[in-house]
């Protein structure tokens, strides 16, 4: 679990250090063992959403990196891909990927199962879920 935490601490010590940056680019910052977010322009400033904050906050404590990439796929499909999938998901959707998160499940994104995170609460499994879709224009 420590080896997951201190890329994230990274990370956001990089934010914090970066968020009043005026470049208009964006920098994609991923290692091996955890996804990172990036730094979008300020046109598409994601950063700034609730969601985006305490979905980031709740994964970077999980064990989602384990299975998932920002942009490419791992054990399971990329956070990029589920965002483009579910892309203008309304609440129920949003209800029904979060069951599937707490419950886990397979055969939407192929025979390997999606480990089930019973420990995590509906509410928080929410947010990450709209984290997630957020990151579909990264």
């Amino acid at each position: 679990m420590k080896k997951f935490l201190l890329p994230f601490a990274f990370f956001g010590i990089f934010v914090a250090c970066n968020s009043g940056s005026d470049e208009a680019s964006t920098t994609t910052t991923t290692t091996d063992t955890a996804v990172a977010a990036e730094t979008p322009s300020a046109a598409t400033d994601i950063t700034q959403d609730p969601n985006y904050q305490a979905g980031l906050a709740i994964e970077a404590k999980s064990d989602c990196a384990t299975c998932h990439k920002l942009n490419e796929r791992l054990v399971g499909p990329s956070f990029k891909e589920i965002a483009t999938k579910y892309a203008g998901a309304d609440e129920a959707m949003v209800d029904s990927l979060a069951g599937k998160v707490i419950n886990g499940g397979a055969g939407v994104w192929g025979q390997i199962p999606m480990t089930p995170h019973p420990a995590l609460s509906k509410e928080d499994a929410k947010t990450v879920v709209k984290y997630v879709l957020l990151l579909k224009d990264l």
